[in-house]
């Protein structure tokens, strides 16, 4: 599960990059629709879960590992 949940963690940055790009020149052009402002947020949370997945995951094998011994 590892592995897929590192590619879906790269994609959500590609999508999040995306989106906040398209922020700044929609802003350019004037006001944004609230919809345009608040769309990098669905991405950035699931960058946040699948980040903090990734960071746990070493320590709570340590962990079983420790137990196991």
């Amino acid at each position: 599960m590892s592995p897929w949940i590192r590619q879906v963690h790269r994609w959500l940055s590609i999508a999040f990059t995306a989106t906040v790009v398209a922020n700044f020149v929609v802003r350019a052009l004037g006001e944004p629709p609230p919809w345009v402002t608040y769309a990098p947020l669905p991405p950035l949370f699931l960058l946040m879960f699948t980040g903090l997945y990734m960071f746990v995951r070493p320590y709570l094998a340590k962990g079983r590992e420790a137990q196991s011994a």
